[in-house]
């Protein structure tokens, strides 16, 4: 029987080198390798044949590429740097500070370990056990630890300046694996060892409302860049796709990818002159961009997942199911770690000799749906396979109608509209005196070049009607009422 051994390779932060990727992603070839993946916490994995197990350590040991062997290896150090500039913006948190931090961790971690913006939605907040999230005070950052093997949070009592993170998080690392579980005594022994600058914690950790960017095709950046990102349905690269990628970034002088917590790729600076390249590779390699986004946001761990969320995925599909704002994770192995507003998890465990048939599964959902918080409800137990996608419909279902209970579009009539003399003061709209159509600054006129937000008063004195093209003269101030 053909035997595989299981290799990963950290990326620190998501980071890689179009370079160190290319020249890893040659050795993996000669080690008849085909395809590799990226995992949970960005890195890279890889199945290598175990005849050709000394072909791959030879290559890797030539060009100086670090790799561990066997299923659990050393956790990767994961961050939100590949979002910053495109998925995050007027942050304090750049790329250079995010670098600086990684440089000063001088230790392998033993640990999970997270550095995040605090305005992200992007990355998981608390699946580490160590989880670093920036503050509003450039510089300091709020620590929240994940007790092992639990869903236990922590979160510290002080603000940590940035270059005393590396330090404080070995320091950790070794009072947690000790066993020690109360952050005082964890506070008062810190302190002993690690001298650190802190700022007093002012007020609690406030986090956004959840929401995945979509993280897939060609996106504009600020200055008229692209970026790119790339989901694989079935979350396998094949070597000869990569390696051209990785071709691209050379001759154009890119010069980092990132691998992303979705287990995606993202390409950023890509310059519009040559996105034909881009075009060009996506093409040959049938590479769709364009994924339903409802595919897009889902945390798997294994194979088994993978399966599970395809079948629940095509439910998903013949319902037309609206699943913005949720997140699902289906966890049939471990139970701690969870991240997802709604999450499937195997009921009890495969007993030996059991017919797959017979499996049960249980539907949990975080309480409000946010996905950072660590209390799980149970919504159903012990469901069938078969009748996942009916229970899930429901609670999807049940999400939006929570959602819906407050009345927006009343609460912001009521703001822009206050109430004067104990009447609510109704709106004066811009109305076509000839054919009574009414101006929408909201919208403007992308017709006319008249962009979305125009006020009446700030349009061209050339502005005409767009129904009967009278001139501005023509409209007047009116109520709302009277349109």
């Amino acid at each position: 029987m053909k035997k595989d051994i299981a290799i990963t390779i950290n990326f620190t932060g998501g980071i890689i080198s179009p370079g160190t990727l290319l020249r890893l992603l040659e050795v993996a070839e000669v080690a008849m390798v085909k395809q590799v993946q990226f995992g949970l916490r960005q890195q890279l994995l890889l199945s290598i044949p175990e005849k050709h197990f000394k072909t791959f350590q030879k290559g890797c040991d030539a060009h100086g590429i670090t790799w561990q062997k066997g299923p659990k290896p050393n956790p990767n150090l994961t961050s939100t740097y590949p979002a910053a500039g495109i998925m995050l913006a007027d942050s304090w948190l750049t790329e250079g500070a995010y670098k600086d931090i990684f440089d000063t961790f001088r230790y392998t971690p033993s640990l999970k370990i997270n550095i995040c913006d605090q305005q992200q939605t992007f990355v998981p907040f608390f699946t580490s056990h160590i989880n670093w999230i920036a503050s509003t005070h450039t510089h300091y950052w709020h620590l929240a630890i994940r007790l092992p093997r639990t869903n236990t949070i922590l979160h510290w009592p002080e603000l940590v300046y940035s270059n005393n993170i590396a330090a404080i998080s070995q320091a950790l690392e070794q009072q947690l694996l000790n066993g020690q579980q109360d952050v005082n005594i964890l506070l008062g022994k810190i302190k002993e060892q690690v001298p650190y600058i802190a700022l007093p914690l002012s007020q609690p950790l406030s986090l956004p409302t959840f929401h995945l960017p979509y993280y897939e095709g060609f996106n504009k950046e600020a200055d008229q860049h692209y970026w790119l990102g790339i989901y694989r349905r079935d979350e396998t690269f094949s070597i000869p796709l990569l390696k051209e990628l990785c071709n691209i970034c050379l001759e154009t002088h890119i010069g980092e990818l990132y691998v992303t917590t979705w287990k995606s790729l993202i390409i950023r600076r890509i310059s519009p002159q040559h996105r034909p390249l881009w075009d060009y590779v996506l093409g040959k390699h049938r590479v769709n961009v364009r994924h339903a986004a409802n595919e897009l946001n889902w945390v798997v761990e294994t194979e088994e997942d993978l399966l599970l969320k395809r079948h629940i995925i095509r439910h998903f599909d013949r319902e037309d199911v609206r699943t913005y704002g949720l997140c699902f994770n289906v966890r049939q192995k471990s139970t701690t770690g969870l991240f997802g507003s709604v999450v499937i998890r195997l009921h009890g465990s495969h007993a030996s000799g059991r017919l797959r048939s017979m499996d049960r599964f249980d539907i949990l959902h975080a309480r409000d749906f946010n996905p950072n918080t660590s209390e799980w409800l149970m919504y159903r137990e012990q469901v069938q396979k078969e009748h996942l996608g009916v229970y899930l419909v429901s609670l999807c279902k049940a999400f939006y109608e929570q959602n819906s209970r407050e009345d927006l579009l009343q609460q912001y009539y009521v703001m822009n509209n206050p109430i004067v003399g104990g009447e609510q003061q109704l709106p004066m709209v811009h109305q076509c005196g000839h054919c009574l159509t009414v101006y929408d600054a909201w919208a403007g006129e992308p017709e006319q070049g008249i962009v979305p937000g125009t006020a009446f008063e700030n349009l061209p004195d050339h502005y005409r009607c767009s129904l009967c093209e009278s001139p501005l003269e023509a409209f007047n101030t009116v109520s709302a009422t009277n349109k």
